[in-house]
């Protein structure tokens, strides 16, 4: 049930390292020691991926009846995009996350943002850093369809000058959510999180198989490995040099992300928070409607908490977003498989669990309401029987050890 968030290594340092397995994901490697094995239990107080709870009793006053039980909390919904028209270029969507943050570090005393970004010496894979300029935010922008631990340098904010901004996925957002819960010192440093909506974890063998799709050659070596941006969605381009010039290989974000999608971690098929539940603003595409060829980027900004608003509204203030109000029906329209999954998720988990696989735990993300209403009749019936073939076909009965191939 691994996320490969990278809050257990936070939490226990000294016995939990994050390791790149590359048909699967980051993973955390424990010692082999009494300290370890002790250390492991206790870091499934900041796990997400063994289960997820939401108290409606916290939600805050004011968000939205007919979205709470499939969405989570929000107040608000906006569409807009950065003001700044280079980051709304160079990112996934309309750059509304990084014009937060900036926004955030420029003019409300905040020390930095916590993210990702491309590794300089193996750009197809992920590392987490604490950005303090608007050039290194305009560096990381862009999603990344690779494995990636934001919570391993959750130190960073915890010992930073001032409030931080966490960014990263669903679940990411979700462990921090539980770290801070046992960590006071990072709790008063967590100034902001926001969420990047999420269809799922490709491993890193996912990308390495985009690569060699795109048609690497034999000697040339990976200069940077982008998934989307430069555009709205924008294409995968992949850099490689050899024999003394480089060369861009592309491929369309639709064709990509078709390839990449098959090898997502297991724990992504059995997500129930694809949109940043536990988030102060949650941040995807508007895919509601058709995008024209070279149109801007756009953002759908969803605010769940007084905190998200508080800060949302003086970032607009400021200049650094340009946004209108959106209909709450607009979610469900951008994201239109999402309750479905939901649903699905009911037959996934008994079927598991009656087999014997490991299975996530949740608590207040309703799940039977969306397989009795989005369901029909043989999608119920494919949501047991699909899942009972799949924990044979990858394994999940058996316990596999942590290695990687090829890392550097």
């Amino acid at each position: 049930m691994c996320t490969g968030c990278g809050a257990c290594a936070f939490h226990q340092p000294e016995q939990i390292r994050m390791h790149d397995v590359v048909d699967a994901g980051l993973r955390p490697v424990v010692q082999d020691t009494h300290a370890g094995r002790r250390a492991s239990i206790e870091a499934m107080a900041v796990c997400p991926g063994h289960s997820l709870t939401h108290d409606p009793s916290r939600f805050p006053a004011g968000t939205i009846d007919s979205l709470r039980p499939g969405w989570g909390p929000i107040l608000e919904l906006w569409e807009g995009h950065a003001r700044d028209q280079e980051i709304r270029w160079a990112a996934s969507s309309g750059g509304a996350a990084s014009a937060l943050a900036l926004a955030c570090m420029e003019r409300l005393g905040f020390a930095g943002t916590l993210h990702i970004r491309a590794r300089e010496d193996a750009p197809e894979r992920n590392e987490t850093v604490l950005s303090t300029r608007r050039d290194e935010l305009l560096a990381a922008t862009g999603s990344r369809y690779a494995p990636a631990s934001p919570c391993d340098r959750l130190d960073l904010v915890e010992t930073a000058s001032a409030p931080c901004v966490f960014i990263g996925k669903p679940c990411d957002v979700a462990a921090a959510d539980k770290a801070r819960a046992q960590h006071p010192a990072l709790d008063d440093r967590l100034g902001l999180t926001i969420a990047i909506f999420c269809a799922g974890t490709p491993s890193t063998g996912g990308t390495h198989k985009l690569i060699q799709r795109l048609g690497l050659r034999e000697g040339e070596r990976l200069e940077s490995v982008r998934y989307r941006g430069l555009g709205w969605p924008g294409l995968a381009r992949v850099t490689v040099r050899g024999d003394g010039t480089s060369r861009e290989l592309t491929a369309s974000y639709a064709d990509s992300w078709h390839l990449l999608q098959a090898h997502r971690q297991w724990r992504c098929y059995v997500c129930a928070d694809h949109t940043g539940e536990f988030a102060d603003i949650a941040v995807g595409d508007p895919w509601y409607r058709e995008i024209a060829p070279g149109e801007p980027g756009s953002s759908l900004v969803l605010v769940r908490t007084a905190r998200g608003k508080q800060i949302f509204d003086a970032a607009v203030a400021a200049g650094y977003l340009e946004v209108k109000r959106a209909a709450p029906e607009i979610l469900e329209r951008s994201q239109p498989q999402l309750l479905k999954l939901r649903g699905g998720l009911v037959g996934r988990i008994l079927t598991s669990r009656a087999l014997g696989a490991a299975t996530p735990r949740y608590r207040g993300l309703p799940l039977w309401p969306f397989f009795r209403s989005e369901l029909d009749l043989r999608e119920k019936a494919r949501s047991f029987y699909g899942t009972a073939k799949r924990v044979f076909t990858k394994r999940l009965l058996v316990r596999r050890p942590v290695a990687s191939e090829g890392e550097g």
